[in-house]
């Protein structure tokens, strides 16, 4: 009995002196918390009305809300009696030690800052890069989110973004659009050019400034090659490059225009 009357009294002191404690720093993080989001959410509108770029808007407001949260722990952890100087020295020896161990984590977000102030992209940007092409979804601390044509998620570190090539398709607002037709060798060049060129005239996504072209590229084996060469929208890449075949094809037929099989086809058989 006397033990646990011990205990008891152990308990209760320990309640007395850290309870108000505890609770005072429960309540400042609950608070801190809510006025974090409110700060976030303010900020954010403010910079909306200001127009800011949507990727740098993202990019500080999630800088913003780390530096508060860290602020607010730090304070929670004062009040909880814990000496700040001592916890700021333990916090620089383990940032040290973490800062070796994520030298690449450091790097990406380096190269997302850089990023941030070159711009050499923004948000819905249909870019190549480090071998992926995609349109920017996201652009984060560390990481730069791309949609792939076949609508997949392709997650960049900004360290390779930074420091390597970008191909940006969007950022002169317009893309020429490769294609290669071929016709027989008995068939008029001048008729040639013109069909095809009617097909890209015809075409609403296809741009007139500047002017599509159809050229002579090449004398295959079994066929004559033109060069085919709209513009367009970089968001109409696609509907323009299936079109332009669809409908250069259909175009070449009804002129009576011969569009040749290869000489030889390769048939794989299994053994």
């Amino acid at each position: 009995m006397e033990k646990a009357q011990e205990w008891m009294n152990y308990g209760l002191e320990l309640a007395k002196e850290f309870g108000p404690k505890l609770v005072t720093a429960i309540l400042i993080y609950i608070i801190g918390s809510w006025i974090i989001k409110k700060i976030t959410r303010t900020t954010g509108k403010v910079m909306s009305k200001s127009k800011y770029d949507e990727s740098l808007q993202r990019f500080l407001l999630n800088l913003v809300s780390w530096a508060l949260k860290i602020f607010l722990i730090i304070i929670v952890i004062s009040r909880l009696g814990v000496d700040v100087t001592t916890f700021a020295a333990v916090i620089a020896a383990a940032g040290l030690a973490i800062g070796l161990a994520l030298q690449g984590s450091l790097s990406n977000f380096a190269g997302g800052v850089l990023l941030m102030i070159f711009k050499p992209y923004r948000i819905g940007d249909l870019i190549e890069a480090q071998g992926v092409l995609g349109v920017v979804k996201e652009i984060e601390i560390f990481t730069t989110k791309l949609t792939t044509p076949q609508n997949k998620l392709a997650i960049v570190p900004n360290g390779a973004m930074a420091n390597g090539n970008i191909i940006n398709y969007t950022a002169e607002g317009k893309i020429r659009v490769d294609t290669v037709i071929g016709v027989g060798y008995g068939e008029d060049i001048k008729k040639t050019k013109e069909v095809l060129m009617n097909v890209l005239t015809s075409n609403p996504q296809v741009l007139q400034d500047p002017a599509p072209s159809v050229n002579v590229m090449e004398l295959a084996d079994s066929s004559v090659n033109f060069a085919v060469r709209p513009f367009c929208k970089p968001e109409d890449y696609w509907d323009v490059y299936f079109a332009t075949y669809e409908n250069s094809k259909i175009a070449l037929d009804t002129a009576g225009i011969e569009i040749p099989y290869p000489h030889s086809v390769e048939i794989h058989k299994d053994a």
